[in-house]
């Protein structure tokens, strides 16, 4: 198990073996003790006398052991903590460039939950493994197995005796290792099931409260926690007498040396002195088993979280090569696309051209596929068959960062890092002046609302945005668009939240947005796409129709319902 998680170590490899080392000795000086005693006890049993500084010797010596068990204790864990932390973070580092290059379908797939389980909680947990069960768990074990030797030079028959109650020990520690790892599947799917509840059940709560659905989200808030609740116990009652078992008998080596041995005393079969000294050894190793057994329940644990980490990583990432972008244009052709989500395909056999300069609306009813087919341009997500190509190059044949740099995406829900405003634009172009952060803001209508902050530009969004309204959230993504500067936009339902009295504002943002560019554009408002170059009609995963406004009006069968439907809206009202 260990070599999973030394790639990950590198350079701090070194402070993990120094750090094991330190241990060791530092237990090897809690163990010396034992054995002063048993210079000072032994002379006693031949009716020897001793002096008081032949005491007094042995006492500062023991002192000193304990100080440097502490000293060194202590360091070799300072040691294994720098390895440890920075461990995680090169995990971490890995895991998320790993992630990064995954399709969009598995992270929603694996949650919010679980993904935050992974990243903390499961992470985390390592960290005893790395920092603790390495270092104190080899010193803990190399100082036992040296005295339990030394003890067979003494006296084989009592060393023997003092090795009985492993056997006990291993024997329960296995039968916990085995009850616990037939329930270890079901305990962490339980953790992730409630995890990823709570993470719904606060992101819903706005919407639990206005629908007063209070009772039914609490009932599966309080289900799933209820249900890791008795997952969890379960586990530990079929682990607890064996763990009990285990930690009673395995450190206590004189356990049948004490009693067995005093008899072999009297018999005349093993000395008085090889007894005391047998003794105070089985003694000396009794805190260190107890502190390497404390590890012992982690394993199985931790081998499932590397596991579950590695799991993880193993799903294929986003289809790509390092070849940079090469197309000769930005003309845009999708070619026989198939996709599906899970087992349901979604769009069948599309194909589609959008010339360079073009500005082409995809409108058809919810679930026709537009966005999809969007996201299917950016390479959210890899397709089951055919292509996509921007200037004649397959968007797999390049790397993802060369794609991002081609295509500016303001999807209808935009997140805002809690970050300055002025951080969130600047996002589009890292190396932005603050003179090009300002002239994009002003370009996207963005001065009008900036200017009931105090501190403008620099205030701080909120936690995904929350200091803004939807609208206003939506013109800081098209300011980072408009600071991008890529040659194709793709605006899925860009106005989405503006309401009448932004929405000129908005329009002007976009106008600004897309000009002189390749555009695709995703939107319900078909008043706002009268005017595109071609209008695609989409049916359940089909092209229905393409064209202008006045030619689909005449030869679609889906676009004039929803012209019609856009036009009764227009004149909708509340009645009093």
């Amino acid at each position: 198990m260990f070599q999973k998680v030394l790639p990950y170590m590198g350079e701090y490899t070194k402070y993990t073996k120094r750090a094991a080392v330190s241990v060791t000795i530092a237990v090897i000086l809690s163990v010396v003790p034992y054995f002063l005693l048993y210079q000072i006890i032994a002379p006693l049993t031949e009716g020897e006398s001793i002096s008081l500084g032949f005491v007094l010797l042995r006492v500062v010596i023991t002192a000193l052991c304990l100080s440097g068990n502490a000293i060194l204790y202590v360091h070799g864990l300072e040691l294994s903590h720098i390895s440890a932390y920075n461990t995680l973070k090169n995990l971490r580092v890995a895991l998320q460039g790993k992630l990064e290059k995954q399709p969009l379908g598995v992270i929603r797939e694996l949650g919010n939950g679980r993904i935050k389980k992974v990243f903390t909680d499961d992470i985390e947990t390592i960290e005893i493994l790395l920092a603790h069960a390495i270092p104190e768990g080899i010193g803990n074990l190399i100082t036992p197995a040296v005295v339990i030797v030394a003890m067979f030079f003494a006296d084989w028959k009592l060393a023997l005796l003092s090795l009985c109650a492993l056997p006990i020990g291993m024997l329960a520690m296995g039968m916990m290792f085995k009850v616990g790892m037939s329930r270890m599947n079901a305990y962490y799917a339980a953790a992730a099931k409630m995890n990823n509840t709570i993470i719904e059940y606060v992101n819903g709560m706005e919407v639990v409260k206005v629908f007063n659905r209070d009772g039914e989200s609490y009932q599966r808030f309080e289900h799933d926690i209820h249900f890791y609740r008795d997952m969890t116990l379960d586990w530990y009652k079929v682990c607890w007498p064996w763990m009990a078992l285990y930690s009673s008998i395995l450190p206590c080596v004189a356990l049948f040396t004490l009693p067995v041995g005093g008899w072999f005393v009297l018999k005349g079969w093993s000395t008085l002195a090889d007894f005391v000294l047998v003794l105070c050894m089985s003694f000396s190793i009794g805190a260190p088993l107890i502190k390497a057994m404390s590890f012992a329940g982690k394993f199985p644990q931790l081998n499932y979280k590397v596991d579950e980490l590695e799991r993880l990583l193993d799903h294929p990432p986003l289809k790509s090569s390092d070849r940079a972008f090469s197309g000769k244009d930005h003309n845009i052709r999708f070619e026989n696309v198939h996709f599906s989500y899970q087992e349901d395909e979604v769009i069948h056999g599309i194909d589609l051209d959008i010339e360079e300069g073009q500005m082409v609306a995809l409108v058809g009813e919810s679930g026709s596929g537009k966005s999809t087919l969007a996201k299917l341009l950016v390479h959210f997500y890899d397709l089951n068959d055919g292509r996509i190509t921007l200037g004649g190059q397959d968007i797999t044949d390049m790397r993802v960062e060369d794609l991002n740099n081609q295509i500016s995406f303001v999807s209808q829900e935009q997140f805002l890092f809690n970050t300055s405003l002025y951080e969130n634009i600047r996002i589009g172009k890292p190396n932005a002046t603050r003179e090009e952060v300002l002239q994009a803001a002003t370009l996207a209508q963005c001065d009008e609302f900036l200017a009931r902050f105090s501190q403008g530009i620099d205030t701080l969004a909120g936690d995904g945005g929350k200091m803004l309204s939807g609208g206003e959230r939506q013109r800081i993504s098209l300011a980072r668009a408009l600071l991008k500067d890529a040659p194709v936009i793709v605006l899925d339902e860009a106005t989405a939240f503006i309401d009448p009295e932004n929405e000129e504002k908005m329009n002007a943002a976009i106008s600004e947005v897309i000009r002189g560019k390749t555009v695709l554009i995703i939107a319900h408002r078909l008043h706002t796409v009268m005017s595109a170059d071609k209008i695609v009609v989409l049916d359940k995963g089909v092209v229905e129709a393409q064209g202008t406004h006045e030619e689909l009006l005449r030869c679609s069968k889906v676009y004039p319902r929803l012209w019609a439907a856009a036009e009764r809206s227009v004149n909708w009202e509340v009645s009093a």
